[in-house]
């Protein structure tokens, strides 16, 4: 492996683009951040929807579904586009489209509208998270798991700096007005940052000292001959099932549980349950990220993986059993969040060590797409705890799975991963 004396004297631009790089990860976080709040301040237009028009519950979710589904299952072609395109482009139209979503969402007087809304929704974030995520991870082979921990926990973390003012938006003007000026605001952002973008060019990198990478690109092909590319996609879906189904559920839940209005005070700072735990869940989904991708990148990402799925699990379990406590119910959805978020840098970070980043952009484009998978199984749960009267039996099986994945991290997919890259 290429040591970093020999990049500064083999490819002296490298060093001068030192500080550019960071550049580039700066404005990948400033669109994932613009473009977080329609993925995770859906669970605050819910309830103000159903009252307005008085839909059921799971009609309206179905937009979240929709949305997700496009989002995930378009990533695929969106990363050939970035691998052949560049990320500028593919930000500007994601931007634009991100905007246009909650601008027709203030219009929407029928469920088609909120499910055309979603479709453009999906569009429109897919473009700027898929592009931000592979930017990161080519521009930082060496700290990969830091790059791409700080790029997806700004789309974990984002709405955290805007949660509250959306709430209170919709309390006093209404959510059709969030939606207008929010979307407006949001896409703005994202087109404007997306003309500062670019892809790294040859000599501009520098290879990791610590975790084993691939010394070839795959090919998407390639890559889906392989075995470790299949354990990848069933452990995704797995760990991703869960932390989804309480993004758009915590809302819902918070109700039912009879936490939702119930205020906790920490004597300096009170605050009603919900917009608490949705304020302390986007802080620390986006704090798990870069912190367990930079653990990755010390220690490797299997074990990262045992260590945040483990502690998911457990968190999920507790908050099946304890949720009807109001400080639980805060307390609780926090660490599940805590050990939900990192899956999207753990796995991202995989798979360019696995395949190499020439093609990357394809590449988890697919992987990504065990997002989508985890997406139907939402409205499934919604459906099984109307029919039980109870959440527990919805979070006990999700906490299940995630068990399972943090046991295959280090039984399966270490050794295959290990067999992969020799051969590499």
């Amino acid at each position: 492996m290429t040591s970093s004396a020999t990049i500064s004297t083999t490819h002296p631009g490298a060093q001068a683009q030192a500080g550019y790089r960071w550049m580039q990860l700066i404005l990948g976080v400033i669109c994932m951040v613009a473009a977080a709040n329609i993925q995770y301040a859906w669970t605050l237009f819910v309830p103000e929807i159903q009252k307005t028009f008085g839909w059921q519950r799971a009609g309206i979710q179905v937009a979240f579904t929709i949305f997700v589904l496009v989002q995930t299952w378009l990533t695929p072609f969106e990363g050939y586009l970035i691998d052949r395109f560049g990320p500028r482009i593919i930000v500007l139209i994601g931007g634009f489209f991100t905007g246009l979503a909650w601008i027709i969402d203030s219009y929407a007087a029928s469920l088609t509208d909120y499910y055309i809304a979603a479709a453009i929704g999906g569009i429109g974030v897919g473009c700027v998270y898929a592009t931000c995520v592979n930017n990161a991870i080519k521009w930082f082979p060496d700290r990969r798991g830091l790059a791409v921990g700080f790029t997806a926990g700004a789309y974990g973390a984002g709405s955290a700096l805007t949660i509250i003012p959306i709430a209170n938006m919709i309390a006093n003007g209404g959510f059709q007005a969030a939606f207008f000026w929010y979307g407006l605001i949001q896409g703005i952002i994202i087109m404007l940052a997306s003309l500062a973008l670019r892809a790294p060019q040859a000599g501009e990198t520098r290879p990791s000292t610590t975790v084993p990478q691939s010394r070839r690109d795959y090919t998407l092909l390639e890559a889906a001959k392989t075995p470790v590319f299949y354990v990848l996609f069933v452990m995704f879906t797995m760990t991703v099932t869960g932390g989804l189904m309480a993004v758009a559920q915590l809302g819902p839940m918070s109700q039912d549980l009879g936490v939702k209005d119930l205020r906790v005070d920490l004597y300096f700072f009170a605050l009603a349950a919900l917009p608490f735990a949705l304020l302390l869940d986007r802080i620390m989904n986006g704090i798990s990220r870069p912190l367990f991708g930079v653990i990755s990148d010390y220690i490797g990402r299997e074990n990262t993986m045992f260590v945040a799925f483990s502690l998911e699990g457990l968190g999920i379990t507790a908050l099946a059993t304890f949720g009807g406590n109001p400080w639980a119910f805060v307390f609780l959805s926090g660490v599940v969040f805590l050990a939900w978020g990192e899956v999207y840098s753990l796995f991202s970070a995989t798979s360019g060590d696995a395949f190499g980043t020439k093609n990357i952009g394809s590449i988890y484009g697919v992987l990504y797409c065990s997002k989508g998978v985890a997406a139907l199984l939402v409205p499934i749960g919604n459906l099984i705890t109307e029919a039980t009267g109870t959440w527990s039996t919805v979070l006990y099986t999700v906490s299940a799975m995630d068990i399972l994945a943090a046991l295959c991290a280090v039984v399966l997919l270490k050794p295959v991963l290990r067999r992969h890259l020799a051969n590499a």
